[in-house]
């Protein structure tokens, strides 16, 4: 899976969780704080991606994420090793 499919993903939670927001304000740049949401969109946002995906992640993994990219590139990340790991 690519990272372009996972941020498809995000930005579509992201527009479910969020729905003032529109498609071209998303950015895989830009972090959830400037999109409007609070920790709880956030938190949202991160388990509604995972479900998603069919992703088990600690929570703590998104710990250290800033932005939408970072988000993107632990849930690929993790993606990618239980693909190699079956």
């Amino acid at each position: 899976m690519s990272k372009e499919h996972v941020f498809e993903v995000v930005k579509n939670v992201i527009i479910e969780v969020l729905p003032d927001i529109k498609p071209e304000q998303i950015h895989i740049e830009k972090n959830l704080r400037e999109l409007g949401a609070n920790s709880i969109d956030r938190m949202e946002v991160v388990t509604m991606s995972m479900e998603e995906l069919d992703l088990k992640i600690p929570l703590m993994s998104f710990a250290q994420v800033s932005n939408i990219q970072g988000m993107v590139d632990v849930l690929t990340e993790n993606y990618m090793a239980s693909v190699e790991s079956n």
